[in-house]
Formats: C-alpha cells, structure tokens, sequence
C-alpha cells in the first residue's frame, strides 16, 4: 500500500497545473515510515488525492510519475516507455535507416522524471537521477525488453556519477555485447558507455551536427570541447578544408581520433590537440573561419550563474578575437539555469568586447528526441547561437 505525503494549504496549486515537482517547503507532513526511493500518494491539504511520485529528502521532495490514482506496476511502465517509443517513431527517428542513436526516455519531458534511457543500435544506457528509478531500474528494463520486442538485445545501467552517495555500480541489467559502435546520420561513431561522460555521447547535438555540416565546406574548421568528435567528423563529411579537434582530457582525443579514422581512415585535414581550451585559443592565431565552442555546463545550481555567464562570455570573446572576417561561430551552452536571454546577452557582450560585428544565423536548441514538457519548463537546457562574424 503507497505511503502518504501531505501539503500545507494552499501549496498544491503548482500540481494542479501539472507541474511535476514538489518542493519541500510546499510539505506539512509525510506518513512516519516513508524512505527515499518509495512511491508516494500526494494528497492536498484538505486531503484530497492530487498525485502519485517518487520521494526522496532534498529541495525536491517529490518526482510526480503521474496525476492519477494508480499502481506503479509493470503496467505502468510498460505502458510508459511505449508512449516514448510510439513519439520517436512519429518523428522518424526508432526506425530510422541512417540513425540507430537517439533518446528514447527524456525525464520530465516524457513523464518519467529521474529517468534516462538512450539507445545506441541494440544496446540500451540508461540512468537514474533518483533514487526511486534506481529501486525501479530492473522492472524498468524488463519492460523495456518487452516494449521492444527483441530489437533491443542489451540493457546496460549507468548510474555512478548520476547518484554518487547511493555508489550503485554500473554494470549489465541484459546482454552484456561490447559491440558499441552506433550510427547518426549516416556517420558511425564509438559509444564508450563504460567510461565515458553522460550514457557514452550526446545524441542531443545531432540535429546542430547537421546543419553544421551544411556550413563546412572549404572552410577551416575548430571543434573546441570536442568529446567524442561529432562535429569534427560532419564538417569533414561537408568538405572542411581542415578540422582542428582539442578536448582537455586524454580519453576524449584519443576517441575523438578512433571516430574520425572510423568514417574518413587515413584522412590527413584532421588533426587532435589536448589542451586547455582557454590556452589554445589565445595561441591559435586568426586562422580558422569555422568555430564550435560547445563546453560542459559552467553552471549546475542557480548560485553558480553569475560566474558561469561571466565564463561563457570570456570563452566567446577569445573565439570572436581569433575568428576570421566572413567566419560562422556556433556556440552552445547546456546548463539548464542559463537562460536563452542570458546566453545570448553574454554572447552580444562577448561580440562588442571583442569588437566584431556578428548576424545571428540560427537559434538552435535540443532536438525532438529531448522534448519539453510543457507543464515543466526547467527542461529546456540547450541552447545555442549560430552567428556570422564580419
């Protein structure tokens, strides 16, 4: 029988409106043997039922998984991931002939916060971000297998640095095939879902690879923060003159270079640096007319904002310094309290720090695969700007 959490008058307005949140201080009180990780029943303060969810101590006390008065069964789940798969199916991407990597459960944005699953051929990864999904990750992938019907041979968890306190080890939920090479757009790339950041690469930034694809050709390209390569390998593909990939870690060239040799073995316009990216921009000189700066998130708390806007702005003024006149600047930032506002506002200040002019291209964002719950903006995160530098 679900344990009961209760509201303070007047605090359930936010549920009402299908926020799927609740914070601590909308809480009076919770049932005495309530533990982090059980499903709860959210009842208002009149004691009128409002919502079902995951609970676990902390500023956000309750993951609601759904408005109805039901069990969260294998039923539910079940039912769950089929609604994600029948969507990806609906915007091509489950049974594509050229994509076999995608985001087939985005959290929030497919009513299942705390909950991350994305597939790379026949393997899925999937992550926890609560520890209700975690104590559910083994009915989750059972229902997984059956939602898919034998078109997905492997489960693989991955959830160590997603729920450090809790150290759940990563490891095979079904199958156990290494085989991690996957395709996106016709270009196949390795999958280091063992080692490497997030589920193993950010199938967010696909559809933004693409079009920088269409802006290559000839041109002289530097993939700052490249990770795995993504950009790197399209805009060779787009024809670049050459491309420059630098990452500060070891591991990420050293996957950036297997990525390139796997789609253009032997090609000599390639080259990789591991450097800071800060000091190989003030020592790179004007000779590149294509930049990508995409960095990690320089902001994962609203206490950090200040500081990041601050970076994001340093960062693209060394961009602006370095890039030639007539040169495309594509530039991202995936921290989710940085706004679309404050992103492009540190842009612009960047531009006139750095005296350029600059035209904005595209507005980009995350793709159709990372939906946004319309009840829960928070879940925008990716934003970017494509600008012609004159």
């Amino acid at each position: 029988m679900m344990k009961n959490v209760y509201l303070k008058y007047g605090k359930e307005e936010s549920l009402f409106r299908f926020h799927p949140w609740v914070f601590s201080g909308a809480i009076h009180h919770v049932d005495s043997d309530v533990v982090d990780g059980d499903v709860v029943r959210v009842l208002t303060g009149k004691g009128d039922f409002i919502a079902v969810g995951h609970y676990q101590e902390g500023s956000i006390t309750v993951r609601v998984l759904t408005f109805s008065d039901v069990p969260v069964d294998d039923a539910f789940w079940y039912s769950r991931i089929s609604s994600a798969l029948k969507m990806r199916k609906a915007i091509g991407l489950a049974e594509s002939p050229v994509t076999n990597a995608y985001r087939l459960v985005h959290g929030e944005g497919d009513n299942l916060p705390g909950l991350i699953i994305d597939i790379y051929g026949k393997t899925a990864v999937m992550q926890a971000h609560s520890i209700g999904m975690h104590i559910s990750r083994k009915v989750i992938a059972s229902q997984l297998m059956k939602v898919f019907e034998g078109r997905i041979e492997n489960v693989y968890y991955k959830s160590e640095t997603t729920l450090p306190f809790m150290e759940p080890e990563n490891g095979f939920l079904y199958g156990g095939c290494t085989d991690n090479i996957a395709m996106e757009n016709g270009l196949l790339f390795y999958v280091d879902w063992l080692r490497g950041q997030k589920t193993g690469f950010f199938v967010d930034q696909r559809e933004n690879r693409a079009l920088l694809e269409l802006y290559s050709k000839g041109r002289r390209v530097l993939n700052m923060f490249c990770y795995t390569g993504g950009f790197s390998f399209y805009a060779m593909r787009g024809g670049a003159e050459l491309v420059h990939s630098v990452d500060s870690s070891a591991k990420a060239i050293e996957l950036t270079n297997r990525n390139v040799a796997l789609n253009f073995p032997d090609d000599t316009r390639h080259e990789a640096f591991c450097e800071d990216a800060f000091k190989y921009l003030e020592k790179a000189g004007n000779r590149y007319d294509l930049i990508i700066l995409d960095p990690p998130a320089f902001a994962k708390h609203r206490g950090a904002l200040h500081n990041a806007l601050k970076g994001y702005t340093r960062l693209n003024v060394k961009a602006f310094e370095r890039i030639q006149p007539g040169g495309i600047l594509f530039t991202f930032s995936c921290s989710q309290v940085v706004t679309k506002d404050h992103f492009r506002n540190a842009v612009f200040t960047a531009a006139a720090q750095a005296g350029r002019k600059v035209r904005i291209l595209h507005q980009l964002h995350q793709p159709a695969d990372h939906p946004i719950n319309i009840y829960h903006p928070e879940g925008e995160y990716l934003k970017g700007l494509v600008v012609y530098v004159e």
